[in-house]
Protein backbone atom coordinates (compact mmCIF):
# COMPACT_ATOMS: atom_id res chain seq x y z
CA UNK A 1 0.00 0.00 0.00
CA UNK A 2 1.44 3.31 -1.11
CA UNK A 3 1.28 6.36 1.17
CA UNK A 4 -0.39 9.33 -0.43
CA UNK A 5 1.56 12.48 0.39
CA UNK A 6 -1.55 14.54 -0.03
CA UNK A 7 -3.24 12.69 2.80
CA UNK A 8 -0.39 13.00 5.28
CA UNK A 9 -1.02 15.35 8.24
CA UNK A 10 0.43 18.83 7.97
CA UNK A 11 3.65 19.54 9.74
CA UNK A 12 3.35 21.45 13.01
CA UNK A 13 5.99 23.02 15.24
CA UNK A 14 7.11 20.76 18.08
CA UNK A 15 5.19 21.20 21.28
CA UNK A 16 5.60 19.96 24.80
CA UNK A 17 4.02 16.60 24.05
CA UNK A 18 6.28 15.89 21.11
CA UNK A 19 9.37 16.85 23.16
CA UNK A 20 8.26 14.48 25.87
CA UNK A 21 7.76 11.66 23.38
CA UNK A 22 11.26 12.12 22.00
CA UNK A 23 12.68 11.50 25.50
CA UNK A 24 10.54 8.76 26.98
CA UNK A 25 13.14 7.82 29.60
CA UNK A 26 13.13 11.22 31.26
CA UNK A 27 10.54 12.45 33.72
CA UNK A 28 8.88 15.55 32.37
CA UNK A 29 7.49 18.02 34.84
CA UNK A 30 6.59 21.27 33.17
CA UNK A 31 7.56 24.41 35.04
CA UNK A 32 4.63 26.78 35.15
CA UNK A 33 6.38 29.37 37.33
CA UNK A 34 7.14 32.43 35.22
CA UNK A 35 10.73 33.59 35.48
CA UNK A 36 11.69 36.82 37.16
CA UNK A 37 8.54 36.86 39.28
CA UNK A 38 9.27 38.06 42.83
CA UNK A 39 8.04 35.73 45.59
CA UNK A 40 4.80 36.67 47.26
CA UNK A 41 4.87 37.66 50.95
CA UNK A 42 4.25 34.79 53.33
CA UNK A 43 1.45 36.61 55.10
CA UNK A 44 -0.43 39.82 54.98
CA UNK A 45 0.86 40.81 58.40
CA UNK A 46 0.84 44.23 59.88
CA UNK A 47 2.93 47.23 59.16
CA UNK A 48 5.59 45.96 61.56
CA UNK A 49 6.31 42.89 59.47
CA UNK A 50 7.84 44.80 56.61
CA UNK A 51 10.92 43.70 54.72
CA UNK A 52 14.23 44.84 56.15
CA UNK A 53 15.38 48.17 54.91
CA UNK A 54 18.40 50.31 55.54
CA UNK A 55 20.42 53.17 54.25
CA UNK A 56 22.93 52.47 51.57
CA UNK A 57 23.18 49.08 49.87
CA UNK A 58 20.59 46.39 50.35
CA UNK A 59 22.22 44.24 53.02
CA UNK A 60 19.12 42.49 54.27
CA UNK A 61 18.05 38.92 53.69
CA UNK A 62 19.23 39.13 50.04
CA UNK A 63 22.87 39.01 51.15
CA UNK A 64 24.72 35.78 50.62
CA UNK A 65 26.93 34.16 53.21
CA UNK A 66 30.08 35.50 51.56
CA UNK A 67 28.58 38.99 51.42
CA UNK A 68 27.85 38.80 55.15
CA UNK A 69 31.46 37.77 55.78
CA UNK A 70 32.71 40.62 53.60
CA UNK A 71 30.52 43.10 55.49
CA UNK A 72 31.73 41.71 58.83
CA UNK A 73 35.35 42.00 57.66
CA UNK A 74 34.70 45.60 56.66
CA UNK A 75 33.29 46.53 60.08
CA UNK A 76 36.13 44.73 61.90
CA UNK A 77 38.72 46.58 59.81
CA UNK A 78 37.06 49.93 60.56
CA UNK A 79 36.92 49.13 64.29
CA UNK A 80 40.53 47.96 64.37
CA UNK A 81 41.58 51.13 62.53
CA UNK A 82 39.79 53.25 65.13
CA UNK A 83 41.52 51.38 67.95
CA UNK A 84 44.89 51.81 66.21
CA UNK A 85 44.36 55.56 65.78
CA UNK A 86 43.25 56.07 69.38
CA UNK A 87 46.12 53.82 70.54
CA UNK A 88 48.60 56.34 69.14
CA UNK A 89 46.93 59.13 71.09
CA UNK A 90 46.73 57.06 74.28
CA UNK A 91 50.39 56.06 73.90
CA UNK A 92 51.31 59.73 73.73
CA UNK A 93 49.45 60.42 77.01
CA UNK A 94 50.14 57.03 78.65
CA UNK A 95 51.74 58.52 81.76
CA UNK A 96 48.88 60.97 82.29
CA UNK A 97 46.35 58.14 81.89
CA UNK A 98 48.16 55.96 84.41
CA UNK A 99 48.35 58.85 86.86
CA UNK A 100 44.56 59.05 86.81
CA UNK A 101 44.29 55.29 87.29
CA UNK A 102 46.86 55.36 90.11
CA UNK A 103 44.97 57.90 92.22
CA UNK A 104 43.06 55.29 94.27
CA UNK A 105 46.19 53.40 95.34
CA UNK A 106 48.25 56.57 95.79
CA UNK A 107 45.83 57.73 98.48
CA UNK A 108 46.40 54.40 100.27
CA UNK A 109 50.16 53.78 99.99
CA UNK A 110 51.17 57.46 100.14
CA UNK A 111 48.33 59.40 101.77
CA UNK A 112 48.55 63.16 101.35
CA UNK A 113 51.76 63.01 99.27
CA UNK A 114 50.29 63.18 95.78
CA UNK A 115 49.91 60.74 92.94
CA UNK A 116 53.56 60.85 91.85
CA UNK A 117 54.73 59.86 95.32
CA UNK A 118 52.20 57.05 95.28
CA UNK A 119 53.45 55.83 91.89
CA UNK A 120 56.97 55.68 93.31
CA UNK A 121 55.69 53.09 95.79
CA UNK A 122 54.73 50.77 92.93
CA UNK A 123 57.43 48.37 91.76
CA UNK A 124 58.29 46.28 88.72
CA UNK A 125 60.04 42.90 88.80
CA UNK A 126 61.56 42.60 85.33
CA UNK A 127 63.14 45.03 82.84
CA UNK A 128 60.28 44.54 80.37
CA UNK A 129 57.44 45.23 82.82
CA UNK A 130 57.38 49.04 82.43
CA UNK A 131 57.04 48.68 78.65
CA UNK A 132 54.28 46.08 79.14
CA UNK A 133 52.46 48.44 81.52
CA UNK A 134 52.48 51.28 78.99
CA UNK A 135 51.28 48.94 76.24
CA UNK A 136 48.37 47.76 78.38
CA UNK A 137 47.48 51.28 79.49
CA UNK A 138 47.46 52.56 75.91
CA UNK A 139 45.54 49.56 74.57
CA UNK A 140 42.82 49.61 77.24
CA UNK A 141 42.52 53.38 76.92
CA UNK A 142 42.22 53.04 73.13
CA UNK A 143 39.39 50.51 73.44
CA UNK A 144 37.45 52.78 75.80
CA UNK A 145 38.11 55.87 73.66
CA UNK A 146 37.05 54.09 70.46
CA UNK A 147 34.06 52.30 72.00
CA UNK A 148 31.44 54.75 70.60
CA UNK A 149 32.77 54.24 67.07
CA UNK A 150 32.98 50.46 67.60
CA UNK A 151 29.36 50.37 68.72
CA UNK A 152 28.46 52.44 65.67
CA UNK A 153 30.12 49.82 63.45
CA UNK A 154 28.13 47.10 65.21
CA UNK A 155 24.99 49.09 64.50
CA UNK A 156 25.90 49.46 60.80
CA UNK A 157 26.37 45.69 60.57
CA UNK A 158 23.06 44.67 62.13
CA UNK A 159 20.81 47.59 61.10
CA UNK A 160 20.11 46.54 57.48
CA UNK A 161 18.64 43.24 58.66
CA UNK A 162 16.27 44.79 61.19
CA UNK A 163 12.65 45.81 60.79
CA UNK A 164 11.65 49.41 61.42
CA UNK A 165 10.19 48.57 64.84
CA UNK A 166 13.40 46.81 65.89
CA UNK A 167 15.52 49.70 64.63
CA UNK A 168 13.62 52.08 66.89
CA UNK A 169 14.87 50.15 69.93
CA UNK A 170 18.44 49.58 68.78
CA UNK A 171 19.82 53.09 69.29
CA UNK A 172 18.31 53.53 72.81
CA UNK A 173 19.72 50.14 73.78
CA UNK A 174 23.20 51.05 72.55
CA UNK A 175 23.15 54.49 74.20
CA UNK A 176 21.79 53.22 77.52
CA UNK A 177 24.20 50.27 77.53
CA UNK A 178 27.19 52.54 76.97
CA UNK A 179 26.00 55.04 79.58
CA UNK A 180 25.38 52.38 82.21
CA UNK A 181 28.77 50.78 81.55
CA UNK A 182 30.50 54.13 82.07
CA UNK A 183 28.42 54.78 85.18
CA UNK A 184 29.43 51.40 86.60
CA UNK A 185 33.09 52.16 85.93
CA UNK A 186 32.82 55.57 87.62
CA UNK A 187 31.13 54.00 90.66
CA UNK A 188 33.88 51.38 90.91
CA UNK A 189 36.62 54.01 90.54
CA UNK A 190 35.34 56.39 93.22
CA UNK A 191 33.69 54.00 95.68
CA UNK A 192 34.73 50.35 95.35
CA UNK A 193 38.43 50.69 94.49
CA UNK A 194 39.45 53.03 97.35
CA UNK A 195 37.49 50.96 99.88
CA UNK A 196 38.86 47.65 98.62
CA UNK A 197 42.47 48.92 98.57
CA UNK A 198 42.12 50.38 102.07
CA UNK A 199 40.98 47.02 103.45
CA UNK A 200 43.45 44.93 101.47
CA UNK A 201 46.57 47.03 102.16
CA UNK A 202 46.04 49.00 105.37
CA UNK A 203 43.80 46.57 107.23
CA UNK A 204 44.68 43.03 106.17
CA UNK A 205 48.26 43.90 105.23
CA UNK A 206 49.17 46.23 108.08
CA UNK A 207 51.75 43.77 109.50
CA UNK A 208 53.69 43.72 106.23
CA UNK A 209 55.47 46.22 104.03
CA UNK A 210 53.45 46.77 100.85
CA UNK A 211 55.36 46.29 97.61
CA UNK A 212 52.64 46.42 95.00
CA UNK A 213 53.54 45.58 91.41
CA UNK A 214 52.43 48.30 89.01
CA UNK A 215 51.27 45.83 86.37
CA UNK A 216 49.42 43.70 88.93
CA UNK A 217 47.63 46.78 90.25
CA UNK A 218 46.62 47.80 86.72
CA UNK A 219 45.23 44.32 86.00
CA UNK A 220 43.35 44.36 89.31
CA UNK A 221 41.89 47.80 88.61
CA UNK A 222 40.75 46.93 85.06
CA UNK A 223 38.96 43.82 86.35
CA UNK A 224 37.13 45.88 88.99
CA UNK A 225 36.14 48.63 86.54
CA UNK A 226 34.99 46.29 83.78
CA UNK A 227 33.25 43.96 86.25
CA UNK A 228 31.14 46.73 87.75
CA UNK A 229 30.43 48.11 84.28
CA UNK A 230 29.02 44.71 83.28
CA UNK A 231 26.95 44.54 86.47
CA UNK A 232 25.34 47.84 85.52
CA UNK A 233 24.06 46.20 82.30
CA UNK A 234 21.31 44.42 84.27
CA UNK A 235 18.50 46.89 83.39
CA UNK A 236 19.42 46.68 79.69
CA UNK A 237 19.35 42.88 79.82
CA UNK A 238 15.97 42.84 81.58
CA UNK A 239 14.58 45.38 79.11
CA UNK A 240 15.71 43.21 76.20
CA UNK A 241 14.10 40.10 77.71
CA UNK A 242 10.91 42.02 78.50
CA UNK A 243 10.74 43.34 74.95
CA UNK A 244 10.34 39.79 73.66
CA UNK A 245 8.05 38.72 76.51
CA UNK A 246 10.56 36.35 78.13
CA UNK A 247 10.23 37.93 81.59
CA UNK A 248 7.51 39.97 83.27
CA UNK A 249 7.60 42.39 86.23
CA UNK A 250 5.34 40.00 88.15
CA UNK A 251 7.87 37.21 87.68
CA UNK A 252 10.78 39.43 88.75
CA UNK A 253 9.00 40.66 91.88
CA UNK A 254 7.74 37.20 92.84
CA UNK A 255 11.28 35.80 92.69
CA UNK A 256 12.96 38.77 94.36
CA UNK A 257 14.11 36.75 97.39
CA UNK A 258 15.81 34.21 95.15
CA UNK A 259 17.38 37.00 93.11
CA UNK A 260 18.63 38.63 96.32
CA UNK A 261 20.28 35.39 97.40
CA UNK A 262 21.88 35.01 93.97
CA UNK A 263 23.12 38.60 94.11
CA UNK A 264 24.80 37.96 97.47
CA UNK A 265 26.51 34.86 96.09
CA UNK A 266 27.73 36.69 92.98
CA UNK A 267 28.92 39.66 95.06
CA UNK A 268 30.82 37.34 97.42
CA UNK A 269 32.54 35.67 94.44
CA UNK A 270 33.56 38.79 92.50
CA UNK A 271 34.26 41.02 95.51
CA UNK A 272 38.03 41.46 96.04
CA UNK A 273 37.63 41.10 99.82
CA UNK A 274 35.37 39.06 102.07
CA UNK A 275 34.47 41.82 104.53
CA UNK A 276 30.91 42.97 105.05
CA UNK A 277 31.50 46.50 103.72
CA UNK A 278 32.82 45.38 100.34
CA UNK A 279 30.06 42.77 100.11
CA UNK A 280 27.55 45.56 100.65
CA UNK A 281 29.28 47.82 98.10
CA UNK A 282 28.95 45.12 95.45
CA UNK A 283 25.54 43.71 96.34
CA UNK A 284 23.86 47.07 97.12
CA UNK A 285 24.04 48.46 93.56
CA UNK A 286 22.99 45.08 92.16
CA UNK A 287 19.84 45.07 94.32
CA UNK A 288 19.03 48.64 93.29
CA UNK A 289 19.59 47.76 89.64
CA UNK A 290 17.31 44.74 90.02
CA UNK A 291 14.53 46.94 91.41
CA UNK A 292 15.06 49.41 88.55
CA UNK A 293 14.87 46.46 86.16
CA UNK A 294 11.41 45.59 87.51
CA UNK A 295 10.23 49.12 86.67
CA UNK A 296 11.81 48.89 83.21
CA UNK A 297 10.14 45.52 82.63
CA UNK A 298 6.77 47.01 83.67
CA UNK A 299 7.19 49.86 81.17
CA UNK A 300 8.00 47.47 78.32
CA UNK A 301 5.11 45.20 79.28
CA UNK A 302 2.68 48.14 79.10
CA UNK A 303 4.01 49.10 75.67
CA UNK A 304 3.80 45.52 74.46
CA UNK A 305 0.21 45.16 75.68
CA UNK A 306 -0.75 48.48 74.08
CA UNK A 307 0.64 47.43 70.69
CA UNK A 308 -1.01 44.02 70.82
CA UNK A 309 -4.35 45.61 71.73
CA UNK A 310 -4.22 48.16 68.93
Amino acid sequence: MTDDPSKSPPLEPPDIDSQASEHPDEDFLPDFTPPDVPPLPLSGGSGDEEPPEGDGPDLGSAMTFLEHLDELRKRIVHSASAVAITFVGCWTFREQIFKVLALPIADVVAPGQGVEAGMKELIFLSPTEPFSIWLKVAFVGAIFAASPYILFQVWLFIAPGLYRKEKSYAVPFLVSSTGLFMLGGVFAYFVILPTALEFLINQFGRLFRPMVSAIEYFNFEVIILVGMGLVFQLPVLIAFLSLFGLVTPQFLWKNFRYAFLLILIVAAVISPTADVLNLFLWSGPMVVLYLISIIVSWIFQKRRAKKEGS
